[in-house]
């Protein structure tokens, strides 16, 4: 009873997906410069693929707006041909199937907030700007900036039947009553109102054009010297952010099913279907968030919902694709405006007043490289400064204080100990020898590790500097460790040849025992 129960919830789930992904998938190829047979190529490939091989049960694979995006720069670049293309969306499956096969899937978890915060908003504005020209039944086909500045100079060139049209897509998809769109999706609505309409006023605007009923042919990837560096870039861009994409979907899906997903499973997963997409002509694609949560929250548990999602879209292709090939550009131009206004981190913009001032600066940078420059580039920036700033702010958190001794007063003049407190890694260990000259007068120097939490090899370094100094200056050092697994690793590094066995130590009597012995008294 059980298992007729998940297989009605995986069709009920894996259908109403399908329904939603039919306007995005055919809006995100458009968006993508590969046309509308593409984006369902794409969603019903990568979707199959990714549901039966992929690590996340109920997720949903198809074009996304980041993907879009960068196939968008892709085929502005190299449109007039379509082998490096989708020889570059090949390469990128291969490249995340090594991923897989490698397990840098848990590296995900690793990126900071305020980058995929500064990510996501950037991606959304790219998309707005993108659809702006195609809203108002203008030409374009470029750069974000670029076609918002060509928005700006081409007011007179408005489609007034266009602009109408869009404006009213953009009222259903914006405005649609939340009682109503549980039932049916706004984009479904959209879609078909928008499409109505068009063909019963016999407007004069631009449409999506023929979509073919036939199964997608194979295209043979073409790799040589002359575009190898262009299609190889191209292809770790796609396969990179397909990764961070798709298992960050999986986290969101792992939240509603109280289940953990297996990062390395799914990039295996997409890496295939978007291997298989780019022999067939279909865009690259990843897991779909929204498509994902409407399958889980319409009953989806297993993978065989994701597969019911692609034979739908079969269907659609098979029996639909005359009345598809009537869509408006400027009716899907309008759904796409949505979907990059739902991208858009709206909860860090929330508490954006509130936010340490370093996250907001990794937040806002990201954002301006997403937009301006490159998106790839802009998740590297990020990570990057966010290491750095995250360095700087524990390298304030360690302590060393330097303290006489006053366990016996006889020679508390002879021995010093300093205190080393917090994390000790290369942002912090240049401030050890600062105020080195303090502990010169004694004889012996405890050196007090017991409240190190963690070390790295720049740490073992100093520690080795410091010692060697003592040394120089006939000075004993004492080490007291309190971790014994941080003892073996210093020790085995190189400290075990600089210090007596009797100078290291793992109690504070042990080290004035030490100390003592080691100064004669």
């Amino acid at each position: 009873m059980k298992n007729l129960t998940n297989l009605k919830g995986d069709i009920l789930g894996g259908i109403t997906a399908g329904i939603i992904a039919l306007p995005l998938a055919i809006a995100l190829g458009v968006a993508s410069g590969l046309g509308a047979t593409a984006g369902l190529y794409g969603a019903i490939i990568v979707g199959f693929f990714a549901a039966v091989f992929g690590g996340t049960p109920t997720q949903i694979s198809g074009p996304t707006g980041p993907m879009a995006v960068v196939v968008a720069s892709i085929a502005a670049l190299h449109g007039d041909n379509l082998h490096i293309i989708f020889t570059a969306i090949f390469l990128a499956g291969l490249f995340q199937i090594l991923f897989g096969l490698a397990k840098v899937g848990k590296f995900v978890n690793f990126i900071p907030y305020p980058v995929i915060s500064g990510f996501m908003s950037g991606i959304g504005a790219i998309i707005i700007l993108l659809q702006m020209n195609s809203l108002l039944g203008i030409d374009f086909n470029g750069t974000p900036v670029a076609g918002f500045i060509h928005l700006l100079k081409s007011i007179n060139l408005i489609n007034p039947s266009a602009a109408l049209l869009g404006l009213f897509t953009l009222m259903i998809v914006f405005f649609l009553p939340q009682k109503i769109t549980k039932v049916i999706p706004a984009p479904l609505i959209a879609l078909i109102l928008g499409t109505g309409a068009a063909v019963i006023f016999n407007l004069d605007v631009k449409t999506i054009g023929e979509i073919p009923t036939s199964f997608p042919q194979f295209i043979a990837p073409q790799f040589n010297l002359k575009d190898a560096e262009t299609i190889v870039t191209l292809a770790l861009t796609l396969a990179v952010l397909g990764s961070i994409d798709s298992l960050l979907t999986s986290l969101v899906a792992d939240s509603l099913t109280k289940t953990k997903h297996n990062s390395n499973k799914e990039l295996i997963g997409q890496g295939i279907g978007n291997l298989v997409a780019g022999l067939f002509g279909g865009v690259a694609s990843a897991g779909a968030t929204m498509r994902t949560v409407v399958n889980i929250k319409s009953g989806g548990t297993t993978r065989f919902s994701g597969v019911v999602h692609s034979l739908f879209l079969v269907g659609v292709v098979l029996f639909l694709a005359p009345v598809a090939s009537k869509i408006p550009l400027a009716v899907l131009a309008a759904i796409l405006i949505k979907v990059g206004v739902s991208i858009i981190d709206y909860k860090f913009i929330k508490v954006i007043k509130a936010a340490p001032k370093h996250d907001l600066i990794v937040m806002c940078l990201v954002f301006l490289v997403t937009v301006f420059d490159d998106l790839i580039l802009a998740v590297g920036i990020g990570v990057v400064l966010s290491s750095i700033l995250f360095a700087v702010n524990i390298a304030k958190q360690f302590e060393v204080n330097f303290q006489d001794n006053t366990f016996d007063k006889d020679i508390s003049s002879k021995i010093m100990t300093i205190h080393i407190n917090g994390v000790f890694f290369f942002g912090s260990a240049s401030s050890l020898m600062r105020n080195i000259d303090e502990v010169m007068e004694n004889k012996c120097v405890i050196i007090d590790c017991k409240n190190i939490k963690t070390m790295d090899i720049s740490a073992v370094f100093a520690l080795e500097d410091l010692i060697l100094t003592l040394k120089s200056r006939k000075i004993e050092p004492v080490i007291i460790f309190n971790n014994r697994q941080l003892a073996a690793s210093v020790l085995r590094l190189g400290v075990r040849k600089l210090v007596k066995n009797e100078a290291v130590t793992f109690d504070e009597a042990e080290a004035r025992r030490s100390a003592r012995a080691l100064i004669g008294e």
